[in-house]
């Protein structure tokens, strides 16, 4: 069987040039260079337990004591080696670094996505381009959202599998999303994914509609049926991941509280979910990138009125040009930015064109999900929506950072301006036709382009930013600051406006046959496209964010304070960092196990336990969690030094009575003022257990870690009588198991937070194993669901192989 090679040259020819635009785009990666990113750097710390782990022994801890005094690894770092399809996600990447393999393989999804649709190679490869260079994504990038650039690549993948399957192409569009959504829930980032859900939804109705009116109501429901086979293809050989992000979630600060005095919410509070709301005109950033001043800390030159205010005020050259590094040119609703969603002018007025020219379903599905994603993302600014979706959509309150939304018209804009330029080219519309929408479009974004330019406040409000109170104190400085936020403006109204008029001069031309050969009108709109993109994305991912792979490797340098902590043999005690922001920040965990970190699904109680006591600076609560070790710095700008806390009470210790408490409020209150190496408390709800115990304390008796692993734990008690034992570890029953003498025992949570085991009196080895079910199961699951995945995948594609032979 020979196949026709000329037929797959195309595609290889798109290939080829993506692989050069990412390789010039992140060239430094191949001098030896790495990204600098502030979330991998906290990941970094984060894991570092987990990767030591693992390189060690070769299996997965699935758990760490190396941040909040102990959580499920699952969030943070675990490889699921049961889970095939991950190698299929490394050839899609061409075994590219990171994160030069994501914005591959975004192109490479939305080549093919656009290629389902049956349209020109080489438009596909314009719009891929379009698509993957957005500033967003390099935002996302160099903040260190990997997972989220990920998932993102993966979704022009899933729906071009879901689209074939509409359009009667059931066997090769099935495997197509059951493979694609395998690989979207393998990049682990359930927001994309959710979003992604909702296009769907979108997409689903419209087929709906489409099939009622054309009497084809058969072929859409078996379609349905295929793509929900899919899914389930899709989702078993995730089930590890799956199982134990559910499982988790009900115990994270996803999940409902206990606590009477929180309100009744069963995901994320409304005010931190919304805390990151886009204002309504913020918007127009899609078109216009400095729409609202850019980045919180934009770079200005020595022509800024910034510039010129600092010199006409006497301030030194040195600090002048240090501060127009960084001037705060943002002035919109959000908290802090470091770039704008700019989709592209060329883009923009492609999808304006679009919604004249683009007929049928697909205009309706990518516009409603346009207006949707839009309005969700206003989030505060809109609440009559926002609160139906927060109140009454299924896990919507889960997930916070609404302005994440936009990522749905990231991808829809995109894709109806390319359709677009297709409907354009493809002959089915008159010379009159093409022109009368063309001047409609660029009358409204071109129009709204030249009004920026002209008068550059007439939607961007006055100016003024949050970050101007910071600088009340200095309003010659501010009223420059807001002047340059004009002039940004105007200056990006203008670059748009540019591409705006090429786009159309280029149109105009084709039209009139001033460019004969298609082949020409794509290549140049690519290259406009290309422009346009790359240069703003350049603006906020560029080589300067690049570092040494040597600094990148060891992210953070040991201070005398963690030098000094280490000499400790103790193998299992704490660290307050007070140096950092405790709690949200994960250097810290990277040499000691904290008390703190840096994640956005912590256990909710342990949350609740920082709100209420930890930072109360409660003493007792801080020795109950055997901190050991307070850094500080003795004056500001001092080196920090480490500070022996003689109260922490060890790992493990016996107690001399316990206290029986009503519910949590009481539990948590009840830790307000105790001695922990005297007294317990323990909820109600566990004194079936304590039944039967009789408060005998053996003052001779001892108990003490023999060992520390972070699945594996294990202990020696010695008492003449049965004592209470309080272990200075995590309390979270979906996977640790208690034995002593071999023989698995119960054990309860105590002090809100802690465990606590009735210990029998004589010598013993008390062992805590880290064994969930979630997992052993789950990679079972995994192991035979995804190898029976790739068997499909690989047998559809040798019969579209046979099929193309010559």
């Amino acid at each position: 069987m020979q196949i026709q090679l000329k037929k797959f040259l195309p595609h290889i020819y798109a290939i080829i040039i993506f692989l050069v635009i990412v390789l010039v785009y992140f060239s430094p990666l191949l001098s030896g260079k790495a990204l600098s990113q502030h979330d991998i750097l906290q990941w970094q710390g984060a894991s570092k337990e987990i990767s030591d782990f693992r390189a060690r022994y070769h299996t997965e801890p699935l758990w760490t004591g190396s941040m909040f005094c102990g959580m499920p690894a699952y969030q943070i770092s675990v490889v699921y080696p049961s889970n095939l399809v991950r190698y299929v996600n490394d050839v899609l990447f061409l075994w590219l670094p990171a994160p030069a393999s994501y914005i591959f393989l975004m192109m490479l999804g939305f080549y093919l996505l656009l290629i389902s649709l049956k349209t020109d190679f080489r438009l596909a490869i314009a719009g891929a381009i379009a698509f993957a260079l957005s500033s967003y994504h390099a935002v996302i990038i160099v903040a260190g959202h990997n997972s989220k650039a990920h998932a993102l690549a993966i979704v022009p993948l899933l729906f071009a599998g879901i689209l074939m399957t509409y359009r009667g192409k059931f066997l090769s569009g099935g495997i197509i999303t059951a493979l694609a959504l395998a690989l979207e829930i393998l990049a682990n980032h359930l927001q994309i994914t959710y979003y992604a859900f909702m296009i769907l939804i979108i997409l689903i109705i419209c087929e709906l509609i489409r099939a009622l009116k054309q009497k084809t109501l058969p072929a859409f429901i078996k379609s349905s049926l295929v793509l929900l086979f899919a899914a389930i293809l899709g989702i078993l050989p995730n089930t590890t991941n799956l199982w134990s992000t559910y499982e988790y979630g009900k115990y994270s600060t996803r999940s409902q509280s206990e606590l009477t005095g929180k309100k009744v919410s069963s995901g994320l509070d409304k005010d931190y979910v919304l805390q990151y709301s886009y204002g309504i005109t913020e918007t127009f950033t899609l078109l216009i990138p400095r729409f609202k001043g850019g980045a919180s800390m934009e770079s200005l030159g020595t022509g800024s009125d910034t510039y010129k205010a600092l010199k006409d005020n006497n301030v030194p050259e040195q600090q002048a040009r240090s501060f127009i590094s960084g001037v705060p040119l943002y002035f919109g609703d959000l908290y802090s930015t470091s770039g704008p969603s700019y989709a592209g002018a060329v883009i923009v007025f492609l999808f304006v064109l679009g919604l004249f020219v683009v007929k049928g379903e697909i205009k309706w599905w990518l516009l409603t999900a346009v207006l949707l994603s839009v309005m969700l993302a206003w989030g505060r600014n809109f609440l009559l929506l926002t609160d139906i979706f927060f109140d009454h959509f299924p896990a919507y309150n889960k997930f916070r950072a609404v302005s994440m939304i936009m990522t749905i018209a990231e991808f829809c804009v995109p894709l109806l301006g390319i359709l677009a330029f297709k409907k354009i080219t493809d002959g089915s519309l008159n010379e009159k036709e093409i022109f009368k929408y063309v001047k409609w479009s660029l009358y409204i974004v071109g129009g709204f382009c030249l009004l920026n330019m002209l008068i550059p406040g007439i939607f961007s409000s006055d100016f003024t930013a949050q970050s101007d109170e910071q600088l009340k104190d200095y309003p010659w400085l501010v009223n420059a600051i807001r002047s340059d936020r004009a002039n940004a403006v105007r200056m990006d109204s203008l670059r748009s406006l540019f591409f705006i008029l090429a786009s159309a001069g280029l149109i105009w031309a084709f039209v009139k046959k001033k460019i004969k050969d298609v082949s020409n009108v794509f290549f140049i709109l690519a290259m406009l496209i290309l422009i346009d993109m790359w240069t703003v994305s350049k603006r906020y991912l560029n080589d300067d964010n690049f570092v040494k792979k040597s600094k990148a490797e060891q992210p953070f340098q040991p201070t005398q304070a963690d030098l000094q902590i280490q000499q400790d043999p103790d193998p299992d005690f704490r660290v307050m960092n007070t140096t950092v922001s405790t709690f949200n920040d994960a250097s810290t965990s990277y040499y000691h196990k904290s008390i703190g970190g840096y994640h956005g699904a912590k256990l909710k109680r342990y949350q609740e336990l920082v709100e209420n006591q930890i930072s109360k600076n409660n003493q007792s609560v801080m020795n109950m969690l055997n901190t050991k070790y307070f850094i500080f710095e003795p004056k500001k700008g001092e080196p920090p030094i480490a500070q022996l806390n003689p109260g922490a009470c060890g790992s493990v210790w016996f107690v001399k009575e316990f206290k029986m408490v009503a519910n949590a409020d009481s539990e948590i209150n009840a830790l307000s003022k105790f001695d922990p190496k005297q007294s317990v408390f323990i909820d109600q709800r566990f004194k079936d257990y304590m039944n039967g115990f009789n408060p005998n304390f053996d003052s001779a008796g001892t108990i003490k870690l023999l060992s520390y692993l972070p699945n594996d734990l294990q202990y020696e008690s010695t008492c003449s009588a049965e004592q209470f034992a309080v272990f200075s570890e995590i309390y979270y029953d979906k996977g640790w198991n208690a034995y002593v003498d071999g023989k698995q025992l119960p054990y309860i949570r105590v002090n809100y937070v802690l465990r606590g085991m009735r210990i029998p009196a004589g010598n013993h080895k008390i062992e805590f194993k880290f064994e969930p079910t979630v997992y052993i199961t789950g990679e079972k699951i995994s192991l035979a669901s995804s190898a029976i995945l790739i068997l499909l995948f690989a047998g559809v594609l040798f019969l579209e192989i046979k099929k193309s032979k010559g």
